[in-house]
């Protein structure tokens, strides 16, 4: 199987697995972004470990779980009155392993494990607040997630037909700024057609999510870039045939998510 096919295979596959996800909600939605949590912060952490960088992989594991639950269990309402600031302890207990380890540099051993944590498991998890925003539907989320699409396939298309000025050549040599343009037209086109489509968010807030998943999303993938680069590996994994790992498929979410979040959470409490 050539590589076209086995990354048009891989891709479909994919999308019809975060879609099923995202549509159906609930638990199926908990199961495969879990996964997907796992996956990334274990492919974040190998990558270190192979450059002889020590992490407590297990416990950054851990917190990424019951960071994820936790926001789950609060967006979904599933226990009264319950905040996910109950995540804090986990990740202080972090702290008091180093102690019993010998370990000359502790400190770095925690902040390597606490970065996974906050670059995937914490965007990751801001996901199942999206739900609350659109009235409980998978409107928003769906939406966002096409919207990334978009800009990915628009841009990498663009790119590779008509691209010869480069977009961060120190960081990623094959992003050009027309490949860019070419995924910014549709992907604002988009928004226009989402916003037809899932009516109760209006064409201006589908606008400047667009705006977010384009600039945030292109700062996504040159971020994991350098974080390649600094390792000298050119995929972070092999779980997705022809497209490389979670952290290649997810580097736009990690950086757009926690600012979408926050434009979301403003304009519903603030009206503006």
């Amino acid at each position: 199987m050539n590589n076209i096919a086995q990354r048009s295979i891989t891709g479909i596959l994919f999308l019809i697995v975060i879609i099923s996800a995202i549509i159906f909600s609930g638990y199926l939605f908990y199961l495969i972004f879990l996964a997907i949590t796992f996956f990334g912060l274990y492919e974040f952490y190998n990558l270190l470990k192979i450059n002889n960088i020590r992490t407590n992989y297990i416990w950054g594991i851990i917190i990424g779980f019951a960071l994820f639950t936790s926001i789950f269990i609060e967006s979904f309402n599933l226990i009264d009155n319950f905040s996910p600031i109950v995540v804090l302890p986990i990740i202080f207990v972090l702290f008091i392993t180093e102690l019993y380890k010998n370990n000359q540099v502790p400190f770095s051993c925690i902040a390597y494990s606490v970065l996974g944590v906050v670059y995937i498991a914490l965007p990751i998890s801001l996901l199942s607040s999206f739900y609350g925003f659109a009235g409980g539907t998978s409107h928003l989320l769906l939406g966002y997630f096409i919207l990334i699409w978009c800009f990915d396939t628009f841009a990498y298309l663009t790119g590779i037909t008509l691209g010869k000025h480069r977009l961060f050549e120190r960081i990623s040599p094959k992003k050009s700024w027309e490949g860019f343009a070419g995924g910014t037209i549709i992907t604002l086109f988009s928004s226009f057609i989402l916003s037809k489509i899932f009516i109760e968010i209006s064409l201006l807030n589908w606008l400047v999510i667009s705006i977010i998943v384009i600039v945030c999303g292109t700062y996504g993938d040159l971020v994991e870039s350098m974080f390649k680069r600094s390792l000298n590996t050119k995929d972070s994994g092999v779980i997705l045939p022809g497209h490389g790992g979670i952290l290649d498929r997810f580097d736009a979410v990690f950086i757009s998510s926690p600012f979408v979040y926050t434009y979301m959470v403003l304009i519903t409490n603030y009206e503006l």
